[in-house]
């Protein structure tokens, strides 16, 4: 009766447990969609702990918040959710904390600033999975033909832009603030100006007056004066700009580590430089991290902590950060990828992650601001656009989500 009870003796598989994860998918292609690297990390782990399954399902990023969120609506949260957010889960008391999942050392091996924005009134519930920060990209082609060299401000930018125009480069600067992503090239304007969402305390601030001042200047001396190319600002997705860029059209625009593999697929010859700012080089790049969070709901938090001590392990770090050229969450992996040759290229980017700065992730108000930045953001700069009036919307939109 014991043994009955204890689920022994009832067939292979009656204890076994199965965890459950949703994914983003970080691949460009079916080739190497986000789900062959979990399969493949899934095999080796399933080999060593008998009694576990892992079952990875892997969304687009379009689709994969509403995904969870569906999921949790409907009472069917999964173990794990590997996000862009993870604050209003925490907020509803949804989520373990990584003390519940991790040891003490593997949390001190997180990278400082990534964590702590991972942490809500000190305790850490989202845990960091993919990191990135933002560098100025530039066509050394389109930049030689014109006899420039990479600006390191404003007026450089904009002079720059100006001479690729006259030379008809399509996108003298690309500014994609369409929906996809306008939150983050926002957010690196708005630094590069001596501005940013929040104040130093962590205070909303949108409607400060160098955010003014930056959307005033992008209106005037780049948008204005045609500098931005054919699509306006509001229309021009990330993805879009990054493929124009790809494609020898685009003179300059702000791109993330991924960037570099698609121009390179392609022969292209770029650069990398520090974001321009009002008067020199901005002190803080934007950095941006996914998050990784596991649900409550079904308890297992031995057996997710134990998987996810497997999953940020140096050598599965390293391999996601390589396979999608993004940078480690982890000191230990960054350490090894900063001395590396083969990871020369992401140096740069690295070397900007101690100084960056992320979204204010930690604010349950965030996911609302940052759809309402998408929807509001490009009008600001569009002709006849009012900076401060939207600016000001922002800031009521998001003292309202507070």
């Amino acid at each position: 009766m014991t043994a009955v009870l204890g689920g022994c003796g009832l067939g292979a598989g009656s204890d076994e447990v199965t965890l459950r994860l949703v994914a983003a998918d970080y691949g460009d292609s079916s080739a190497n969609s986000s789900q062959k690297y979990w399969d493949k990390l899934v095999k080796e782990y399933e080999a060593e702990h008998s009694g576990v399954k892992i079952d990875v399902s892997v969304y687009s990023w379009t689709d994969v918040d509403r995904k969870v969120k569906e999921l949790v609506d409907a009472g069917k949260a999964p173990d794990m959710a590997q996000i862009g957010a993870y604050a209003d889960y925490a907020d509803k008391g949804l989520l373990y904390k990584a003390d519940d999942l991790i040891g003490i050392r593997e949390q001190a091996d997180f990278v400082a600033q990534l964590a702590s924005a991972g942490r809500i009134n000190g305790m850490q519930y989202g845990m960091p999975f993919a990191a990135s920060t933002r560098l100025l990209f530039y066509n050394k082609t389109l930049f030689a033909d014109a006899g420039l060299t990479p600006p390191t401000t404003w007026k450089q930018l904009a002079a720059d832009a100006e001479a690729l125009k006259a030379d008809g480069v399509k996108y003298p600067y690309a500014l994609p603030l369409g929906p996809e992503e306008a939150q983050a090239e926002t957010m690196q304007w708005l630094l590069s100006g001596g501005g940013g969402y929040v104040d130093s305390v962590g205070t909303y601030g949108i409607d400060s007056g160098e955010n003014v001042t930056t959307l005033t200047w992008l209106r005037d001396d780049l948008v204005g004066k045609g500098l931005t190319g054919p699509v306006a600002p509001e229309n021009l997705n990330r993805a879009a700009a990054f493929s124009a860029f790809a494609a020898g059209d685009v003179g300059m625009l702000n791109g993330h580590p991924s960037l570099m593999k698609t121009a390179a697929a392609k022969g292209l010859k770029f650069g990398m430089v520090p974001m321009p700012g009002a008067h020199g080089e901005t002190k803080n790049s934007m950095g941006v991290a996914d998050w990784m969070m596991a649900f409550k709901q079904n308890g297992h938090a031995e057996q997710v902590g134990d998987f996810l001590d497997f999953v940020y392990s140096e050598k599965n770090v390293l391999a996601f950060s390589r396979e999608y050229d993004l940078l480690p969450v982890t000191n230990s992996a960054s350490s090894v990828m900063s001395r590396a040759s083969r990871d020369s290229d992401l140096k740069p980017f690295l070397d900007a992650l101690p100084d960056s700065e992320l979204p204010p992730v930690g604010k349950t108000s965030w996911a609302s601001v940052s759809a309402a930045v998408k929807k509001q953001i490009g009008s600001a700069v569009s002709s006849g656009g009012s900076p401060s009036e939207v600016l000001r919307a922002l800031q009521l939109t998001a003292q309202k989500a507070e």
